[in-house]
């Protein structure tokens, strides 16, 4: 039993109300629906939510009927591992037990439908407590990320013996980005954070890893977007 959420409140300081917002002629969390519902290996879809309209959108596209999410997992501070572990829980009541767990980030709508299959792929066979997708890091702590000593002056973050002159000679970091993560039940049920267990990385371009958070990034992603369409990545 394949379980695929994805988590969408109804605020958001940065763009209100962009779980919903139309993009490309539907609203953005439809942009990550229709890839749980085209995948071939997902069972079942649910939608976890604060807001009764979007709640209700999830439900018509056929997701499973787990109630509004509790107010405690409602507001700003509320983090996805009390989420997923609520959406688990009630999900397992109407199906019985799930042997996979699906988490799609709403506001990262560039996601392939390949980023999906391969992410659980790399999952089944790794065997590991968790995927998450991530991409190479633009900035690298050990070269051009920088803090500030108690004299003001500026540092490398994370100082290797000899220094690093160039990119290339830094070790690989990477960004923890939205696109898909591919989870084992019993580690959601025990845990009490994303990286008690066996956490390794589904690698995705950094072009297909943005997020919304702000303004600039929803035209940044409608442009990208408007390019996946055109070049046939995009129904």
């Amino acid at each position: 039993m394949i379980i695929g959420n994805i988590g969408a409140r109804g605020g958001s300081k940065g763009v209100p109300g962009k779980n919903f917002k139309q993009l490309h002629g539907k609203p953005l969390i439809d942009w990550s629906l229709d890839q749980l519902f085209a995948s071939q290996d997902v069972d079942h879809v649910v939608v976890s939510s604060d807001d009764p309209e979007i709640y209700e959108h999830g439900l018509k596209r056929g997701g499973l009927d787990i109630g509004i999410r509790p107010a405690h997992l409602a507001n700003d501070t509320a983090g996805k591992w009390g989420v997923w572990q609520h959406a688990l829980e009630e999900v397992e009541k109407i199906t019985g037990p799930v042997c996979t767990f699906i988490d799609l980030d709403c506001t990262s709508p560039l996601r392939l439908q390949e980023d999906l299959d391969g992410a659980l792929t790399l999952y089944k066979t790794e065997k590991p407590d968790m995927v998450m997708s991530c991409c190479e890091s633009r900035k690298n702590p050990y070269f051009n990320i920088l803090e500030l000593d108690e004299t003001g002056s500026l540092h490398v973050s994370k100082p290797l013996p000899g220094g690093v002159v160039a990119r290339q000679q830094a070790p690989k970091v990477l960004d923890h980005v939205g696109l898909v993560y591919v989870l084992n039940p019993d580690y959601l049920r025990t845990a009490k954070s994303l990286f008690e267990g066996r956490v390794i990385p589904y690698e995705v371009p950094n072009e297909r890893g943005l997020d919304v958070d702000s303004p600039i990034d929803w035209e940044i992603i409608e442009f990208l977007m408007g390019r996946q369409i055109a070049n046939g990545l995009k129904g």
